[in-house]
């Protein structure tokens, strides 16, 4: 079975994470790693918002199944939420507006890798929280800080007023920030 418009051919998650403060944590499968951009006020399906995202750095395929406590004395010490999960298909802007998927593991590959070269990333996200058409879109920086726009299109998955921060579950413990927090046995523990 050829997966493509029903489900994408790489994968995204995002964390929610409380360290020095709480932000939600983008990450998108690359080239067998996964970008990472720290979105203070989390992602929205509301097309009309535009979030700043923040590029951190690339972190390993496997972290995306991390939800815990990063110990303190540790960057980034704090809770950490599996928010949201799922599969990613890179687009193709065929016509302004018109979007197509792609089609294979190699063209959606060719397509994030070009896309984040341009700093004009499209795709669509089919995960537990977040569906539909989404931009990342390099802007001119704040005070020479390389900075991103995360932007919901307009399709059948906008939500007018979304707000990740009223959806404080994970998607995959159905544990809240706090309760990830409090829950921890093991403050040394990291998975």
């Amino acid at each position: 079975m050829v997966k493509g418009h029903a489900e994408g051919f790489l994968v995204f998650v995002v964390h929610k994470h409380k360290a020095t403060s709480l932000h939600f944590d983008f990450r998108l499968e690359i080239d067998g790693v996964m970008p990472s951009w720290s979105v203070p006020k989390g992602p929205s399906l509301d097309p009309t918002v535009r979030r700043l995202a923040m590029p951190t750095g690339d972190h390993d395929l496997e972290y995306r199944h991390f939800e815990g406590v990063i110990p303190k004395g540790v960057y980034g010490a704090g809770p950490v939420m599996i928010w949201d999960h799922g599969t990613c298909n890179p687009e193709a802007e065929v016509a302004k507006g018109v979007r197509r998927e792609a089609t294979s593991k190699e063209e959606a590959e060719e397509l994030a890798r070009n896309g984040l070269k341009e700093g004009n990333l499209k795709f669509r996200l089919y995960g537990k929280k977040l569906r539909g058409s989404f931009a990342l879109v390099r802007t001119a920086g704040f005070g020479g800080k390389e900075s991103w726009l995360l932007i919901k299109h307009r399709d059948e998955s906008c939500v007018t007023g979304h707000d990740a921060k009223e959806y404080d579950y994970s998607s995959v413990s159905g544990l809240s920030i706090s309760e990830i927090a409090s829950s921890a046995q093991d403050p040394g523990a990291t998975g």
